[in-house]
């Protein structure tokens, strides 16, 4: 870290301005990026990484949500995202990388991005998993160029702690998701809005 890191933000302005809002704000998204990268394998081993972090995930919701080992074996794909980091003030963003798994095996890697606008506050971590449960959800988001989340989605898993639920008419939904291992300033994760796109790591 060099002697500039270690400045207050007001040293680094040369025009000694008061940060302002919207200042904030920006200083807030710019964080999420940082903070992102140090979590998702930006500046690493890339898909090892990503890989071993998503087994590591795998592993803690069978652990913490047995009933998720029914949904992963029904299911016909999984996004894996281990790690998606959210910060706003007033505007918020959020960023996180993970891998799609078919039959257990990565196939592709992916970017989670989300900008959300309205009052908020605060910044929050945590993992979530998308259960393609028909062939036709999975090729779907295959096929898409940037697949975005939306009112299709049906939670099984939420950060308030939820059972996941694996009655029928659940597992009738296209597309599952599982949200958990939150740890942040303010809850209540929902993925509509994010966008998911193919990367190479």
């Amino acid at each position: 870290m060099s002697s500039t890191d270690k400045l207050p933000l007001n040293a680094l302005n040369t025009s000694a301005r008061p940060l302002t809002r919207r200042g904030f704000a920006l200083t807030a998204l710019a964080g999420v990026a940082v903070t992102a990268a140090c979590g998702n394998g930006v500046g690493s081993s890339g898909a090892a990484t990503i890989d071993a972090r998503v087994d590591a995930t795998l592993n803690q919701m069978y652990s913490q949500y047995p009933n998720t080992v029914e949904l992963a074996n029904k299911s016909t794909g999984m996004l894996v995202m281990p790690l998606v980091t959210e910060a706003g003030f007033g505007f918020g963003g959020g960023y996180g990388r993970g891998a799609l798994r078919v039959n257990g095996v990565t196939i592709d890697y992916y970017s989670n991005t989300k900008a959300s606008a309205g009052f908020q506050i605060g910044a929050k971590q945590y993992a979530h998993v998308l259960f393609f449960m028909t062939q036709d959800a999975l090729e779907g988001f295959r096929r898409s160029s940037g697949w975005t989340a939306g009112a299709e989605i049906d939670y099984v898993l939420t950060d308030f702690g939820d059972s996941a639920s694996t009655d029928t008419n659940v597992l009738r939904s296209p597309i599952l998701a599982a949200v958990f291992g939150q740890a942040g300033l303010y809850a209540g994760a929902s993925l509509e809005g994010a966008k998911y796109n193919r990367i190479i790591p």
